[in-house]
């Protein structure tokens, strides 16, 4: 009986084993990407509620030359660096600026967009047409982003939303007056919504790259999607994919 139960434990042990092995190597074959799916055209849901965006493809193309299958995570802007650090996913897509405090706490990729950051207010607001022009004023924005701390250095009072659309949102009410943004994020909204709704003001003045965001303990994987953007800029697929989404080449 005592041999029985022994070889019963062990058979348990064995299979245990085996399904931790098989788990560890298909998670190895899996690229979990961190992303919002609400920031047009960038990370978003289409017609028929199938994640899209240059970001994605992007991340895609890049799973392919990986030989990894792209598995997304969505929540609000806010969330996805807490989803990194807490490992739930590898990597976030969606629009990461480069700046110093980033470079000291994650790994990011070398640039996959270029862009620069426009001033954006309601339809008919004739107040703002300038960064000297926010001191004082209410700015719709994701508080950790990149144009949050744009915002808030030019004097702007920053009421935190999840974002873009929810900007807009603020901006129509009358609860913000401004929020500053991607121009290539505004453009696309502007050209499927029309002018009505919102207007380009004025310019920052600042030209921001964006990059995919890992974590520090994975600068292996950063090297590797650093590769494969490489490949895919000199195939052409990140010209393509740009053009796709804004009629022109904003990888470089």
């Amino acid at each position: 009986m005592r041999r029985k139960l022994v070889a019963a434990v062990l058979a348990v042990v064995a299979a245990t084993a085996a399904l931790t092995a098989c788990s560890s190597s298909s998670d190895s074959n899996v690229l979990k990407v961190g992303t919002e799916g609400t920031y047009s055209p960038f990370s978003y849901q289409d017609s028929s509620g199938q994640l899209t965006g240059y970001d994605i493809d992007v991340i895609k193309a890049v799973g392919d030359k990986l030989g990894r299958k792209v598995e997304f995570t969505q929540a609000p802007w806010d969330s996805l660096f807490a989803a990194l650090d807490s490992k739930r996913v590898d990597l976030i897509a969606n629009q990461v600026t480069v700046n110093d405090a980033r470079q000291q706490k994650y790994s990011l990729s070398d640039p996959y967009t270029v862009s620069e950051g426009v001033i954006v207010t309601k339809t008919g607001n004739n107040g703002i047409h300038a960064l000297t022009d926010l001191g004082g004023k209410t700015c719709a924005q994701s508080e950790t982003s990149n144009w949050a701390g744009v915002a808030k250095d030019a004097g702007c009072k920053i009421e935190a939303i999840p974002g873009f659309v929810e900007a807009v949102q603020l901006l129509q009410s009358g609860r913000a007056d401004a929020t500053v943004n991607d121009t290539l994020a505004v453009n696309a909204f502007t050209k499927a919504k029309g002018t009505g709704v919102v207007q380009v003001v004025g310019k920052t003045g600042q030209t921001s790259k964006q990059a995919f965001a890992g974590r520090k303990d994975e600068q292996d994987l950063t090297a590797k999607i650093n590769t494969a953007l490489q490949q895919l800029s000199a195939d052409g697929t990140l010209a393509k994919i740009s053009e796709k989404y804004f009629g022109t080449d904003v990888s470089k």
